[in-house]
């Protein structure tokens, strides 16, 4: 019997793997350039930290069990809270700013469709310990850095920006209880995804009075920073966020990327943990999910039993990267990316075992080599160096007896005799 994958998971074939290599290579790289450091946890954690995190209601989206000590674990569903629970158990001799990131293997207990599995890939940079709207603008532009690198420009991408802390000062000056913020704040999550009618039917069984409804519903289409004066007088609180985030549009405008960002009020990011500036970026013509999003959380580390500690970051998963960068043609020629540096061809089988020491010398040299199992002609031994992608090959034929080899490179055709102890001198 053939037993398939489980839905909502993949296999990695070779060139699946180096699509997998590629889209994490780069973000590896985009990291360490922008100064961040690597970091990992285990695959599994107390159920608990999602609760403390995102709430019970956590529980069914996670792959959940009690282990033989009776112990209630779960399969990360992201890395956020080992992160949190990470840095607080060296809080007082951790450097900061203290910038990291992780490229995990997440689990989610999800109905797979279209940019959603089960399980996923996750590109997550954070940094800790600066209460400046600075870490927000190195966050978006890092992320901006890696789309960039990918061949992705601003007419393919949009980062949508907005404030939970303006957001939350604007809706209490309209009239909305602070303890109602939260559940308004699902309501208002949605408003990109749903049809106007059912924005509107689920914002009046939340929100009884006509004249708040349309105060928000007016203040969800505000296209502008500067409209929001317009729609309602803001309270000091509100202008502090205001210019908060005009400040950080200026310094993305002095790191360059502001061809890329614009002000979008209806990103809420339903997620309650989130205190301040949040973003969420998309393909631009918005045909997929997000591609990614993230925010400043400040009260986190303190929800885990640590100090009240400044943080932000973002994630980026690679099931709808992979999807846009496949559309826009940029995985073309990314699915055979191995290349290795000689293969050694013998133009006679008497000279197998020499091809295989040659081989051997080649690669404790630190440099890949390849070689035929089979003893086959020249020619097809050519083929198969082709095939393999190799840079050039090392042919030992009755030149060998000679001490010496001849290297043909296999873009150009140039063929060359070579002494062999000068080819391993100059290797």
């Amino acid at each position: 019997m053939k037993v398939p994958p489980v839905k909502g998971t993949r296999d990695f074939y070779p060139p699946q793997m180096a699509i997998r290599n590629y889209i994490v290579d780069g973000w590896k790289a985009a990291s360490l350039r922008n100064g961040f450091e690597e970091y990992d946890g285990p695959i599994f954690e107390y159920l608990k930290m999602y609760q403390i995190k995102s709430g019970d209601e956590i529980v069914e989206q996670l792959f959940n069990f009690t282990d033989r000590g009776d112990r209630k674990l779960a399969i990360r569903p992201e890395i956020t809270p080992t992160l949190a629970r990470m840095v607080n158990q060296q809080i007082n001799s951790l450097p900061r700013p203290i910038k990291w990131f992780s490229v995990p293997r997440l689990c989610r207990a999800e109905r797979p469709q279209k940019g959603r599995l089960r399980e996923f890939f996750q590109w997550n940079i954070d940094i800790i310990g600066i209460d400046d709207v600075l870490a927000d603008a190195e966050v978006i532009f890092t992320a901006i850095n890696y789309l960039q690198a990918t061949g992705l420009t601003a007419d393919d991408i949009v980062v949508k920006i907005s404030s939970r802390k303006m957001l939350a000062a604007i809706l209490k000056e309209i009239g909305i209880k602070e303890k109602d913020l939260e559940s308004i704040y699902t309501i208002l999550d949605k408003r990109a995804k749903v049809p106007d009618d059912a924005f509107e039917e689920m914002l009046a069984e939340k929100i009884s009075d006509a004249d708040i409804r349309q105060k928000v519903t007016q203040l969800m289409a505000a296209e502008s920073i500067d409209s929001l004066s317009d729609i309602v007088s803001l309270s000091d609180k509100a202008n502090e966020s205001v210019d908060e985030l005009k400040k950080l549009f200026q310094l993305l405008e002095t790191m360059g990327v502001t061809d890329f960002c614009k002000f979008d009020i209806t990103i809420v990011r339903g997620l309650a943990y989130y205190t301040g500036i949040v973003f969420e970026i998309y393909d631009k013509q918005s045909q997929l999910r997000a591609i990614g999003g993230g925010g400043r959380y400040d009260n986190l580390l303190k929800q885990f039993g640590g100090p009240q500690v400044s943080a932000t970051g973002f994630g980026i998963g690679d099931c709808v990267l992979g999807i846009l960068l496949e559309e826009k043609g940029l995985l073309d020629g990314k699915e055979n990316n191995r290349q290795i540096d000689y293969f050694v061809a013998c133009a006679d089988k008497q000279f197998a075992k020499n091809a295989l020491e040659i081989t051997t010398k080649i690669r404790r040299a630190g440099f890949s080599a390849s070689f035929s199992y089979k003893a086959t002609g020249l020619g097809k031994q050519l083929k198969q160096a082709s095939a393999e992608n190799a840079k050039k090959a090392i042919i030992i034929g009755e030149e060998f007896e000679k001490n010496q080899l001849a290297v043909k490179d296999l873009e150009s055709g140039d063929q060359t005799l070579v002494d062999i102890d000068k080819f391993f001198s100059q290797l």
